[in-house]
C-alpha cells in the first residue's frame, strides 16, 4: 500500500495539473490514497513577485474546491488546506470550514517561496492556533532561500511543540543533510520524500528514524506520470522509492515511509 502525502490540483503560472489528471494517476499507479492542496493558493511567481489580483483566489474559496474535491473522493483523497499568509489571515469563515470538515482535512499547508513569507514570520504564525486547537499537521515547502529554509521550520517546531511539523522537500535544492539532522534533534519535526533521492531517505532512517519521514511526491506535476517519468522523459526518483527502497531498509522501515505514519499520522485507513 503506498499513501502519498503530497499532491496538488489546480491551474496557475506555469503549473496545470487538473483534478482528473491527479485522480487518473493516482488510479493507474495504485495510490491507496492521498494528501492533496489547491496550488491557486499560490500569492506569488516563481521570481517572488506578487501575482497581480487578477491570478489571486481567495482563500477561502481555494480551500472550498480543495475541501469539495474530497469530498467526491471520499476514502481517497483528504485536504491539506494551503493557507495565503502573505495576504490574508486566519479569519471565522475558515475555521467553520475546518470544524466542520474534520474528517477529511488532515493539515495546513504553507508555502513561503510562493508567499515571499518567512515561515516564521507572525502572518504564518496566527495560523497555528488553528493547528493547536484542531490537532492539524503544518506541512510546510523547505528550500534554501530565506523564506523557505529548513532553520526557520525548526525554530518554529521548538516554539510550537504541541504541532507536528512536517518539512517537505527536505530543503528543495539542498544535499538534505541539514534538514535531516534537524530533524533527529526536534521529536515533533517531520518530513517528506517529494524530489528527495533515496540516498536521503536511507540517511534519513539512520539519522532521524523512519517513523518521522512520509512518502510524498508533488504528483502531478510532471503530467499523469510523475511516478515514472519527469517532463522530459527521464525516469522518474520515485521508482526508486517503489522498486529499490526496499533494498537498503527494513521491510518495517519501507512500510512506515511509505504508508503506516500517513495512516497513523492522518488516521487515513
Amino acid at each position: 500500500m503506498i499513501i502519498d502525502t503530497h499532491v496538488h490540483f489546480g491551474s496557475i503560472m506555469n503549473f496545470d495539473m487538473p483534478a482528473k489528471m491527479l485522480l487518473t494517476s493516482l488510479k493507474e499507479y495504485n495510490i491507496h490514497a492521498a494528501i492533496v492542496s489547491n496550488i491557486l493558493s499560490s500569492e506569488c511567481d516563481e521570481n517572488q513577485i506578487e501575482l497581480p489580483s487578477k491570478f489571486q483566489t481567495p482563500q477561502n474559496v481555494s480551500i472550498k474546491e480543495t475541501i469539495q474535491l474530497a469530498k467526491e473522493n471520499k476514502g481517497k483523497l483528504y485536504a491539506a488546506l494551503w493557507c495565503k499568509p502573505r495576504l490574508e489571515s486566519p479569519n471565522d469563515r475558515l475555521e467553520n470550514l475546518i470544524k466542520n470538515n474534520l474528517d477529511i482535512i488532515k493539515a495546513l499547508k504553507f508555502h513561503p517561496y510562493h508567499s515571499a513569507t518567512p515561515f516564521d514570520s507572525p502572518k504564518i504564525q496566527n495560523y497555528f492556533y488553528l493547528a493547536q486547537k484542531y490537532n492539524l499537521t503544518v506541512i510546510t515547502h523547505t528550500g534554501n532561500g530565506d523564506c523557505d529554509n529548513c532553520n526557520l521550520v525548526f525554530k518554529m517546531a521548538k516554539k510550537y511543540p504541541s504541532i507536528k511539523f512536517v518539512m517537505a522537500h527536505l530543503g528543495l535544492g539542498t544535499d538534505n543533510q541539514e534538514a535531516i539532522g534537524l530533524c533527529a534533534k526536534q521529536e515533533n519535526l517531520y518530513a517528506d520524500t517529494a524530489w528527495v533521492s533515496i540516498q536521503s531517505a536511507v540517511d534519513f532512517v539512520k539519522r532521524a528514524s523512519s517513523k518521522k519521514l512520509f512518502f510524498g511526491s508533488d504528483n502531478p506535476i510532471d503530467g499523469i506520470n510523475t511516478y515514472k517519468e519527469n517532463r522530459y522523459g527521464q525516469r522518474s526518483l520515485y521508482q526508486d522509492y517503489f522498486y529499490k527502497l526496499a533494498d537498503y531498509i527494513s521491510i518495517e522501515d519501507y512500510e512506515n515511509i511509505m504508508w503506516r505514519n500517513a495512516s497513523e499520522t492522518y488516521n487515513i485507513k
